[in-house]
């Protein structure tokens, strides 16, 4: 008997431990080489039992996109609960979280996204979702000149980095953090 019948049934538990395969796997991989049979096996779950839980490949990917975002909300809000000056608070906090202040399996990750996420409309248009719901939160702290380009040169600079095309120190990383924290207050 395999140990998929020995095992006590946790269907949030099958579906987190799918999602964190299928992570490191488009990590070590790439979106492309994401497959279903490869999550499953690497799972030691059956293709079916992937399939409860991910009808689809976009489906697994739009899981990947929505735990992703989901830390990254817990990231944002911690570090917002952690700054008392309310003007810029959500940019500081998307910076300093963007800028790797969380795990590198997470950065490693986001990029592992961020090429599936350019290229496939339906996952840009959920990415587009939350940005909107962003700006709709924090309208009265964060919608000033300043803040938006701290948060489009942020951006600028995670393709960027993904892309590899200008690398930068960890001091000079440093510094360009500082001044989108700058911006933010402006």
């Amino acid at each position: 008997m395999s140990t998929a019948h020995k095992r006590k049934k946790d269907p949030q538990a099958v579906r987190q431990q799918l999602l964190e395969v299928a992570a490191d796997l488009c990590v070590e991989k790439g979106a492309a080489g994401l497959t279903l049979d490869a999550v499953a096996a690497a799972a030691g779950v059956s293709k079916g039992g992937l399939l409860h839980h991910f009808p689809s490949k976009a489906d697994l990917l739009f899981g990947l996109l929505d735990d992703l975002i989901a830390r990254m909300d817990a990231a944002i809000a911690a570090a917002m609960r952690a700054d008392p000056e309310p003007h810029g608070r959500f940019t500081r906090a998307y910076v300093g979280v963007t800028f790797g202040t969380g795990a590198m399996a997470e950065e490693a990750r986001w990029k592992a996204m961020t090429i599936p996420l350019l290229a496939e409309p339906d996952l840009r248009a959920r990415w587009r979702d939350w940005i909107a719901l962003q700006a709709e939160r924090h309208a009265g702290t964060d919608a000033s000149l300043d803040c938006t380009l701290a948060r489009f040169a942020l951006d600028g600079l995670w393709l960027a980095s993904v892309l590899e095309s200008h690398p930068m120190d960890a001091a000079q990383a440093e510094r360009m953090k500082e001044r989108l924290f700058d911006l933010s207050r402006g």
